[in-house]
């Protein structure tokens, strides 16, 4: 794959030194000519936890999707677990739009029958359920579990973090015999490969399997089908701080 490509990946949450921590596994992961360019909006959340956490990241990240796909953005990455406004973003981008979350259960599903989901907090395992069930892939995954470390944690708790996975991986081998393991969130892109040589077993990170599975799309000059829920949106009003994101005028002045 030596075409020359330009990836955007999306941190949908305002915390740059997260996105710059993103952006350097999807450097370390992309291939020779691909570059990435990882950004964040700056309007929204610290970090993603929950509903209304997404909910109210979702105008930000279409931001930044508009901005891209007037920079030539080939393909797009979504840099939260949830898949946060990843459906919006087919909508709106003409380049393929991929999810961490969606990349990491997909490349389990290869190569592993049963695997395990590892993510920040309890409250963020319903949307991962959710997920899974979306994409078919429920009866693949073996259960969700969570070490209670918030998101913006992550960056400073070091090696506890590390040991904390490490032990919900071995109860996750134990109980479930789980043969693989997705870490379930962003945050958590730097320590898959020190996992998997730890605990013996795959472990997959989302940002990097979602930068391999967008190459792929740009490779084969696969683009999100216009046929259907990804057409982009109608034409309408929308009222008052939204104004800016009615279909047509967001591209003409993206914030």
């Amino acid at each position: 794959m030596t075409n020359a490509m330009k990836i955007f990946v999306v941190n949908p949450n305002i915390t740059r030194s997260m996105t710059e921590m993103i952006g350097a596994a999807a450097r370390r992961a992309a291939s020779p000519g691909t570059t990435i360019v990882a950004v964040n909006p700056v309007m929204g959340p610290a970090s993603i936890e929950g509903y209304y956490d997404e909910a109210l990241s979702v105008p930000g990240l279409i931001q930044e999707v508009i901005k891209a796909e007037a920079q030539g953005a080939d393909a797009h990455i979504i840099a939260c677990f949830d898949d946060t406004g990843l459906d919006a973003a087919r909508c709106c981008a003409a380049a393929p739009v991929v999810g961490i979350g969606e990349a990491a259960f997909h490349m389990a599903s290869l190569i592993a029958h049963r695997f395990s989901v590892i993510t920040t907090l309890s409250r963020s395992i319903a949307a991962i359920e959710t997920n899974l069930m979306k994409y078919g892939l429920e009866r693949r995954c073996a259960k969700v579990r969570s070490v209670e470390i918030p998101v913006l944690d992550l960056e400073q708790a070091g090696v506890d973090v590390l040991r904390a996975i490490g032990a919900e991986i071995e109860r996750a081998k134990l109980e479930e015999g789980a043969e693989a393991i997705t870490l379930g969130c962003a945050g958590m892109a730097d320590l898959a490969a020190d996992l998997s040589r730890l605990h013996d077993l795959p472990v997959i990170d989302g940002v990097t399997a979602a930068v391999k599975l967008a190459e792929s799309l740009v490779s084969l000059g696969l683009r999100t089908s216009k046929r259907g829920p990804y057409a982009p949106p109608a034409a309408k009003t929308y009222g008052d701080i939204l104004a800016s994101f009615a279909p047509g005028q967001s591209r003409r002045n993206p914030r």
